[in-house]
């Protein structure tokens, strides 16, 4: 049997593992599960805490989270998305009473309630709001690796900025950011219930290089103005109306008309009124971040660094993702976030503190399984596996990213990409020294500060 082989049965049998404790009876209790980067997300027609301590010890779950109508298994990078199969694959072999037991409107009757009494109105808006910058992360994390590494080789070596090959290279770096608010447009528009297609439209008028042409009430448009929070504006106000208009419009009409009136009616208050606001958003936010960090300095990303992980644990974190990409849009890096990745710093020298005190195996396991991907800037698994249950831990945590984040904000340190955090973001820093300093520096004061405030040390059984 080959390992590849071993590694399937090993997964299969994690899911099974998984699936008993919550699928309950033929599997029924599960409506969905899907997955992100590192976690397995199910939803459940109901779920209790006997549930949640059985899955925690389980081998091989680094650690549950229940956010909103989700019940989160963290399993870390690149094995989520294995199990999440897995479990869908034996949900699909057993799904023939399980799927006549489930009915479509039952589900999302459940789904919907479980919702309405766990996520607040500012919660899931964050939330849709992340979403639409979600399929744009592999694209964010490729672009500004490239553009990092390039932009590293011709500081070391000017004469390679007149290379073909270099040249090419810097086309692609730049490419997503590029066609930026169009992606947005697209995702925007889908995200609000849309047809994509008409929110890329819009996206497009409002960045059309011939809008510069154009002259009203003695002042020229400016093509771009407002960068993405404009374009989520317009996508959003397009997808509202285009719905509305598909109730009001004979449905032989329907395919000429919509489209139509939504382009005119959309793209017209665009240029004129939501893109003038996005541009004022769009500045206060840009002129906020920099002028903090200019004056607060190392204060500042203190401050920050240090209360973001508990933002991350109340889901708020979501909200930063706009702004990241309008920085970039704006400066070509974001100052915000080398500090708060500073937080994730901070785990990792929490938790290699924990490893050497404690005496409990299984939480040694556990660090040893989630350290690597902590370094390369996936925090889940130390959140919920490692630092959180342990509570103090969790505090040493935040001392340690406070430290690290206050030496990124004294040196102003950018970043041209967003999606990644970790090591692996400093190829995209604009001063790869200083961020390395901060970095480390995260990672000891969070190890000492662990070390000296303690834990109580879980027992085997626990």
């Amino acid at each position: 049997m080959t390992d590849k082989e071993m590694i399937s049965i090993k997964q299969e049998k994690l899911a099974e593992n998984i699936l008993k404790i919550v699928g309950g009876e033929d599997y029924s209790n599960v409506i969905q599960a899907t997955n992100c980067m590192t976690r397995l997300r199910m939803q459940l027609k109901e779920r209790n805490g006997e549930m949640l301590n059985a899955l925690k010890k389980i081998d091989g779950v680094l650690g549950v989270n229940v956010d909103g109508d989700e019940l989160q298994v963290i399993l870390g990078a690149g094995k989520a998305t294995n199990i999440t199969n897995a479990v869908n694959k034996i949900l699909q072999s057993r799904g023939s009473s399980k799927v006549k037991e489930i009915k479509i409107g039952d589900a999302q009757a459940v789904h919907d309630e479980i919702r309405a009494k766990n996520a607040t109105p500012i919660k899931l808006l964050f939330k849709k709001i992340a979403s639409i910058f979600t399929p744009l992360i592999p694209g964010f994390i490729a672009c500004g690796l490239i553009t990092g590494i390039v932009g590293l080789m011709i500081k070391l070596s000017p004469e390679l900025a007149n290379e073909q090959s270099i040249k090419l290279a810097m086309i692609a770096g730049n490419a997503v950011f590029w066609g930026m608010n169009l992606f947005i447009g697209v995702n925007a528009a889908k995200v609000f219930g849309g047809s994509p297609i008409l929110g890329g439209v819009l996206a497009v008028i409002m960045i059309h290089p011939n809008l510069a042409d154009i002259n009203l009430f003695g002042e020229s448009f400016v093509p771009g103005r407002g960068g993405v929070i404009s374009v989520i504006m317009v996508a959003a106000f397009g997808a509202y109306l285009e719905k509305i208009l598909h109730k009001i419009i004979p449905e032989m009409f329907d395919l000429f008309v919509t489209p139509l009136v939504t382009i005119l009616i959309a793209g017209t208050l665009a240029v004129l009124i939501l893109q003038p606001i996005g541009g004022f958003i769009s500045e206060a936010i840009g002129t906020a971040a920099t002028t903090a960090i200019q004056s607060g300095g190392a204060v500042v990303g203190f401050i920050m660094a240090g209360v973001w992980l508990p933002l991350v644990m109340l889901g708020i974190h979501q909200a930063m993702t706009p702004i990241h990409v309008d920085l970039i849009s704006q400066y070509g890096v974001t100052i915000l976030l080398p500090i708060l990745a500073m937080a994730g710093a901070g785990q990792v020298g929490a938790s290699l503190a924990v490893y050497f005190k404690t005496k409990n195996k299984f939480l040694k396991k556990t660090i040893i399984s989630a350290l690597p991907v902590g370094i390369m800037g996936i925090g889940e698994p130390l959140i919920y596996g490692v630092t959180f249950p342990l509570f103090k831990p969790f505090i040493g945590a935040c001392i340690g990213g406070a430290f690290g984040g206050a030496i990124q904000a004294a040196f102003a340190v950018g970043a041209a990409t967003l999606g990644i955090s970790g090591l692996p973001l400093a190829a995209t820093t604009n001063n790869i020294p200083v961020y390395f300093i901060g970095l480390v520096t995260a990672y000891v004061v969070g190890f000492i500060a662990t070390w000296f405030i303690g834990f109580d040390d879980p027992t085997e059984n626990n």
